[in-house]
């Protein structure tokens, strides 16, 4: 029987089960009906914006066909990695994905090789892809976290600060937490307005992911080191998420420094906007052909009508 959750400072006090409903016996989880749910939010927003992008609605799902499926895997693989001691003693069980355990960087890491492939089988600069996918990325990230609340996990240790979460004990005590999933989900919520406004302003293609990756970043190392469940670097004492996170900031950083300063990027080198030029540029020389071949059908035509009135006068 899992325990109550309480937010005295907001007022709320809940019992959610983490089952939503049983089907031929089958429990179904919430927290894989709202990871669905974010992926289909994901969806939605990037069909929504993928013509600003130079991209169409069916490469968008190209995009999640080879991406989504590569994460999954890469996010199992890296938390079975790095619990190995949870599974060294039974290997096979590493493949028993239904009892949970998965690890968000591991599906990112996987995610960007499987939009690379995409990239390469749609011949679309990778970068133009990482931009659409950071938003879908991040909005999977808002709705996921929410499962985490409804299983009980994924929170910090115990404080005493106004967002405080109380989970009540067996023994009726109720202990706060930092509720770690709250604040990652705001954090990519600010994030993802921040992102959604930025597209129109941006100068390169891959702006976006790389801002992305700097903001979840910078998120993520500071919430990572609230947490109690974290993932560690072997014996090393080191939070895998955290360093990886910082890793991502400072990668971040130094190109959007490189690209800004040194490559200094304008719009019209954009992919979106090339691939308009490149219609426009068409659509003109097509109007020239069609104006440069009117002259010679009306002198053909004033041609024949010469002919049938000499014919006639004859």
């Amino acid at each position: 029987m899992l325990s109550a959750i309480v937010f005295p400072g907001l007022g709320i006090h809940l019992d959610p089960s983490p089952v939503a409903f049983t089907v031929f016996g089958k429990d179904i989880y919430w927290y894989g009906i709202i990871i669905a749910f974010g992926f289909l939010m994901a969806y939605v927003y990037m069909s929504a914006r993928c013509r600003h992008f130079g991209i169409s609605s069916d490469n968008v799902i190209d995009m999640l066909l080879w991406a989504v499926p590569i994460g999954l895997v890469c996010a199992r693989i890296y938390y079975c990695v790095f619990y190995w001691e949870l599974y060294r003693d039974n290997p096979i069980s590493c493949l028993y994905v239904w009892e949970g355990g998965m690890a968000i960087y591991g599906g990112v890491l996987g995610g960007i090789f499987g939009l690379w492939l995409c990239s390469k089988a749609l011949k679309i600069p990778f970068p133009v892809l990482g931009d659409l996918a950071a938003y879908g990325v991040i909005i999977g990230q808002i709705f996921g976290r929410w499962g985490n609340f409804m299983n009980r996990e994924a929170h910090g240790g115990e404080t005493d600060s106004f967002l405080r979460m109380g989970l009540v004990g067996s023994d009726g005590i109720i202990r706060y937490y930092h509720p770690t999933f709250l604040y990652e989900s705001l954090w990519n919520l600010v994030g993802l307005v921040l992102m959604h406004f930025l597209a129109k302003k941006r100068k390169f293609d891959g702006q976006i992911m790389y801002v992305y990756f700097l903001w979840y970043g910078l998120g993520r190392a500071w919430i990572e080191g609230l947490r109690t469940d974290s993932l560690y670097l072997f014996s090393t004492g080191i939070r895998v998420s955290q360093l990886l996170a910082m890793l991502f900031v400072i990668f971040s950083l130094a190109m959007l420094f490189y690209i800004f300063k040194v490559k200094k990027p304008v719009a019209a080198e954009l992919y979106v906007n090339k691939l308009q030029a490149a219609a426009e540029a068409a659509k003109q020389e097509k109007a020239a052909e069609e104006s440069a071949e009117k002259p010679a059908e009306e002198a053909a035509e004033a041609s024949e009508d010469n002919a049938e009135e000499k014919e006639e006068n004859a």
